[in-house]
């Protein structure tokens, strides 16, 4: 069936794609260049936009300038759709969401007012710097940490699990022990908040015990909280070592799948380690 669908793939969008999603290339790599520029100066306006004085003052242009650029993104992401095999898949990769949310909230705001400030998210578009000039042990590492915070989850989901037990009986005791003589403790959920600012060592300082006792729970619980801060720490570093170690004999190309759009392929690869389909090698 790959096959098939590479012969009625149009020249035209072969070429496209390789624009497009290929740094390995002078046009792909002026385009990506070009499109970073952009996504980096509508970050700024979005910044400046929000100091009042230069709203004030250059409103208008921002607003020109924010419709200018939301216009640009969104034939941008067309022409990314139009020129995959799958589009589907594409648009619900990591980067397909993220290039549809970055074209959303000036559409969103004709109908919900501020919500164009949401293009903020336009910023992690900048990730593809690591692909466009080829920081190819970048994307490695990026890996590594994204397997090894799959490979934790259920070690972090438990760790959390045992984090909220803990910090529902510290809030408790603290409600039993400052609640008749310190009205900041009045109920056990803001107890139970106190307990996760200070085993997290935040301390806004909001709440605070005064008793003897509750000011001795206290330090235990801040103690507590070097240690415990340790734990997720310690986790995910061991599962990076050991993903690190399987991946360190092989190196990573830019090369993107014209399939399913996904990157990170070794240098020497043929198929897409992903869905399987032949490279564009």
């Amino acid at each position: 069936m790959s096959q098939n669908n590479r012969k009625e793939f149009s020249p035209f969008r072969e070429r496209l794609h390789e624009v497009i999603f290929e740094a390995d290339t002078r046009k792909g790599k002026w385009f990506d260049i070009i499109l970073l520029v952009a996504i980096l100066a509508s970050v700024i306006i979005v910044i400046v936009e929000s100091v009042p004085s230069y709203q004030d003052q250059y409103g208008t242009i921002f607003t020109v300038l924010e419709w200018a650029f939301t216009i640009f993104f969104t034939i941008e992401y067309g022409l990314r759709l139009y020129a995959v095999h799958k589009p589907l898949k594409y648009a619900k990769s990591f980067f397909g969401v993220i290039d549809l949310m970055s074209i959303l909230p000036t559409y969103l705001s004709l109908i919900f007012a501020g919500t164009h400030s949401l293009m903020i998210v336009r910023g992690l578009r900048l990730l593809r710097v690591f692909r466009i000039f080829k920081l190819a042990n970048f994307l490695s590492q990026g890996q590594v940490i994204m397997a090894a915070l799959k490979a934790s989850r259920d070690k972090i989901f438990v760790f959390v699990i045992f984090i909220l037990i803990m910090v529902s009986i510290f809030g408790s005791i603290m409600y039993l022990v400052e609640g008749t003589s310190n009205d900041q403790f009045d109920s056990i959920p803001r107890s139970i908040y106190w307990a996760i600012v200070t085993l997290t060592t935040v301390g806004y300082g909001d709440i605070s015990p005064v008793t003897p006792f509750g000011q001795a729970i206290a330090a235990v619980i801040m103690i507590s909280g070097y240690a415990i801060i340790a734990v997720p720490t310690g986790i995910v570093t061991a599962e990076a070592m050991q993903q690190a170690e399987k991946t360190k004999k092989n190196k990573v190309s830019t090369q993107s799948c014209r399939y399913c759009s996904k990157d990170g392929h070794d240098n020497d690869a043929k198929h897409c380690k992903f869905c399987g389909e032949v490279l564009n090698v």
